[in-house]
């Protein structure tokens, strides 16, 4: 089979257009609509439905793009095995964590890491949805929970709690709550039930509405609830990793917490001489080392 076929296949597949795939090419559209011809003609088989909002693969084409998707990851990963022969850290290192994580501890602390590297080149992926590692999904992830696939390498990081937050503002204006009934004349910042997040954080949220909250703002993400606490709309549910770079949110009703959530980082099995992945790796375990100083300084342990 054509390996220059394929791969044109692969580019108008993922694009779901002719004209997308042969700019990502570099390729004219009947360049590359010749070349889909040819491969079909080849199989003997349809892989495209063509309609007039673009192309849709056809049962064959989807079998086909599963085969050409595997070996792309097959080659990206030898590519960066390539790399990684080399001494210097550089090239492509795609990270995936939590937009929360991401966001709020993960984001802040990357300058470090480019002061030493300046060649590496991150692709930060926040998202809930846990990406396939294996499959090359992404290089790096930090995850919180245990990684449930075997052959994956994974260090426990630290442990975190969801805990109750507000700013000085809302407290002057609100007052401070003293007991768990006390919510109730108080507006509670979340997570949407509904919405991807850690069990824990869920139940304790859950537990909460127990005592009659009045009134919610929901949000769908742990950023979006530290934006609304720091603008003095209410009492938030938020991991205890932001203390330490949030300093001005308190904490109230200290005996509410969830249980603990454990942090971990994971990558495959096939990167483990990977030296962007020792890189970032490090940089992380030597960032929660000087977190766990801060927050013991803080006596916010």
């Amino acid at each position: 089979m054509d390996w220059d076929k394929l791969r044109i296949f692969h580019a108008v597949a993922d694009a779901g257009s002719l004209t997308h795939a042969g700019d990502a090419l570099h390729l004219s559209q009947s360049a590359v609509s010749r070349q889909i011809r040819a491969l079909e003609e080849s199989l003997n088989t349809t892989l495209f439905h063509r309609h007039a909002r673009g192309l849709i693969l056809t049962e064959q084409g989807e079998l086909l793009f599963d085969a050409t998707s595997a070996m792309v990851k097959r080659i990206d990963a030898a590519t960066a095995r390539i790399h990684d022969s080399e001494e210097e850290v550089f090239g492509e290192l795609r990270v995936t964590t939590t937009t929360g994580f991401g966001s709020l501890w993960l984001a802040p602390r990357l300058s470090k890491l480019y002061e030493k590297y300046p060649e590496l080149n991150i692709e930060l992926m926040l998202e809930e949805r846990v990406l396939d590692l294996p499959m090359r999904e992404a290089d790096v992830a930090i995850r919180m929970k245990e990684p449930s696939q075997a052959d994956l390498i994974r260090k426990r990081l630290m442990n975190i709690r969801m805990r109750l937050y507000a700013s000085p503002g809302y407290l002057e204006r609100f007052g401070t709550p003293e007991r768990l009934e006390d919510l109730n004349s108080h507006r509670l910042i979340c997570q949407n039930p509904r919405s991807a997040q850690v069990t824990a954080g869920l139940q304790l949220v859950q537990q909460l509405m127990t005592h009659d909250i009045q009134a919610m703002l929901t949000v769908n993400n742990y950023f979006g609830v530290l934006q609304a606490v720091i603008s003095n709309l209410g009492i938030g549910v938020l991991p205890d990793y932001i203390i330490e770079d949030f300093p001005s949110v308190v904490r109230v009703l200290p005996e509410v917490e969830s249980n603990e959530v454990p942090v971990f980082l994971a990558y495959p099995e096939e990167l483990r001489q990977s030296k962007r992945i020792a890189a970032f790796r490090d940089f992380v375990q030597e960032e929660i080392v000087a977190h766990r100083m801060q927050r013991k300084a803080m006596g916010a342990e």
